[in-house]
C-alpha cells in the first residue's frame, strides 16, 4: 500500500471519527498523528517540524494572561457594561459581541482575540440565563471574517503576504472592501439565523440591568499589573515584525511578566492552560502533514488546476471555491502553505496575476467557517466553552458554518469579478 493510500485513509477514518463524535477530538487527533509516525509515513523528525510551535506558544502565554486577567474580575465587568449596552436584549447583544471579535480579529490575530472575548461571553450569558453556544458560534464565524481584512488578523494571511511580497497596506486595499460587505451581510442576517436560539429572551434582564458592575473588581491592584501587561502583549503582537519576534515569544514573555509581577501562583496559572485544546493542534498538525506529504493536497490542487489552462478568471475562482472547501476540512494554515507554490507557479511573476493570491486569501479565510475544524479559531471556542460546561459539537456548527461559508464565498466571488475580472 503506497505512502499516499495510507496517509489519505488515515486522515479521512480520524476525520469521520471526530464529526461523528466517537471519541473525544483530543483522542481521536493524536491516535491519528501517531499512526502517520507509526506507518511510516512521517518520520518523527518531520512529525515534530510539522507542529506549528508558535501557536501552541502563542495559545499558552495568553492562556496564562487570561486567566491570571480574569482573577481581577475584569471579564465581568465588561460582560455587565456590554449587557447593559444593549439593553440586556440577546440579540443585539449577539450583534455587539460579534462586531467586536471581528474588529479586534483584524488588528490583533483572531486566536488571541477568541481567547480573551469568550470567558465574558460565557459569563455574560449565564448571568442573563441564556445559553451561550449562539453566541460562541457567532464570534467565530466574526472572528474569521473580521480575520481576513489584514495581514496579521489570520495565519494565511501572513504565509501569502510573506510569499507573494504583499505588504499590510495591499491587505487593506484588497481585503477591507469585500470583508467589510459580507460582515455586514453577516450581521443583518444573524437576528435570523440565531432566532430561534434566542427565541426565549433572557430570564433575569432587570436583574443584571440594576447591577453595578463597579463591585465585581477583586482586586484593582492586580487588575492594574494585568492590563498593563496585556496592553504590552497586545502592541508587541501588532509590532511583531518590527521588533523581529514571533507572536509565540511575545506572548510567553508577557505571562512570564505577569507572573514575576503579580506573584500569582504558577501551578494555578498552568492548571488552567487548555491542554487538551493544545494536544489536540499537535495532533491535528502532524495528521494534517502526512497528506500534505504524501501529496494528497497537492494532487487534488493540481488536478483541479489543470482544469483552468491557466486562464485568470477561471483560475481565480477555482482556487477561491478550492480554498474555501478543502480550508474547511483540513485547517486552513497547512492548505495555505500547500497551495503556495501552485498559485506561485499560476502567477509567474505578473502584477496583473495578482488575484490570484486573493483568491486564496479570502477562500482559506473564509473557508475556515465551514467546520469545526477549520481554523484554530473554532477549536479554542469549542474547547473554551466545553471547560465551561457548555457543548459545541461538530455536527452542530455545520448547521450554520456551511451556510454561512457558502454565502460568505458567493460575495467573495462576486467581489473578484467586479474588482479585478470583468
Amino acid at each position: 500500500m503506497t505512502a499516499l493510500v495510507l496517509g489519505a485513509i488515515v486522515f479521512v477514518a480520524i476525520y469521520v471519527i471526530i464529526a461523528a463524535e466517537w471519541w473525544h477530538k483530543t483522542v481521536a487527533a493524536l491516535v491519528g498523528g501517531l499512526l502517520m509516525i507509526l506507518l511510516g509515513v512521517l518520520s518523527q523528525e518531520e512529525a515534530f517540524d510539522a507542529v506549528d510551535w508558535n501557536v501552541i506558544f502563542l495559545l499558552a502565554g495568553m492562556m496564562i494572561i487570561a486567566h491570571i486577567t480574569a482573577e481581577t474580575g475584569i471579564f465581568q465587568w465588561l460582560a455587565i457594561r456590554a449587557v447593559k449596552l444593549a439593553d440586556g436584549r440577546p440579540t443585539r447583544l449577539l450583534i455587539i459581541l460579534s462586531v467586536v471579535t471581528a474588529v479586534a480579529s483584524a488588528f490583533l490575530d483572531n486566536v488571541t482575540t477568541v481567547v480573551l472575548i469568550v470567558p465574558v461571553t460565557i459569563y455574560i450569558a449565564e448571568t442573563l440565563g441564556i445559553k451561550p453556544r449562539p453566541f460562541l458560534i457567532s464570534e467565530i464565524l466574526a472572528a474569521n471574517i473580521g480575520g481576513a481584512a489584514t495581514l496579521i488578523g489570520d495565519p494565511p494571511n501572513i504565509l501569502i503576504g510573506s510569499a507573494a511580497g504583499l505588504g499590510f497596506n495591499k491587505f487593506l486595499v484588497h481585503m477591507v472592501p469585500p470583508v467589510v460587505i459580507v460582515l455586514g451581510l453577516y450581521l443583518l442576517a444573524a437576528r435570523f439565523i440565531f432566532r430561534a436560539d434566542l427565541a426565549g429572551g433572557s430570564q433575569h434582564r432587570e436583574l443584571v440591568l440594576a447591577m453595578d458592575e463597579r463591585k465585581v473588581l477583586a482586586d484593582r491592584v492586580l487588575l492594574r499589573k494585568a492590563l498593563i501587561v496585556l496592553g504590552a502583549t497586545l502592541a508587541g503582537f501588532l509590532l511583531h515584525r518590527t521588533v523581529h519576534l514571533e507572536p509565540a515569544t511575545v506572548a510567553l514573555t508577557g505571562a512570564t511578566v505577569l507572573l514575576l509581577w503579580s506573584r500569582f501562583p504558577p501551578q494555578e496559572a498552568l492548571a488552567e492552560v487548555e491542554w487538551t485544546t493544545l494536544f489536540f493542534f499537535v495532533g491535528l498538525f502532524i495528521m494534517v502533514e502526512g497528506v500534505v506529504k504524501v501529496g494528497l493536497i497537492d494532487l487534488l490542487a493540481q488536478r483541479a488546476l489543470a482544469l483552468t489552462g491557466g486562464e485568470l478568471a477561471t483560475a481565480s475562482f477555482l482556487i477561491l471555491w478550492l480554498s474555501a472547501v478543502l480550508s474547511g476540512v483540513v485547517d486552513n494554515i497547512p492548505y495555505t502553505a500547500t497551495m503556495i507554490p501552485l498559485v506561485q507557479e499560476l502567477g509567474r511573476g505578473d502584477p496583473a496575476r495578482e488575484p490570484l493570491w486573493w483568491a486564496l486569501a479570502l477562500g482559506a479565510d473564509f473557508g475556515g467557517n465551514a467546520t469545526l475544524i477549520g481554523a484554530s479559531a473554532n477549536i479554542i471556542v469549542a474547547n473554551l466553552a466545553a471547560k465551561g460546561g457548555h457543548t459545541i459539537t461538530f455536527r452542530q456548527f455545520l448547521a450554520y458554518g456551511v451556510p454561512v461559508t457558502l454565502a460568505s464565498t458567493l460575495i467573495a466571488s462576486l467581489w473578484l469579478w467586479l474588482r479585478y475580472l470583468l
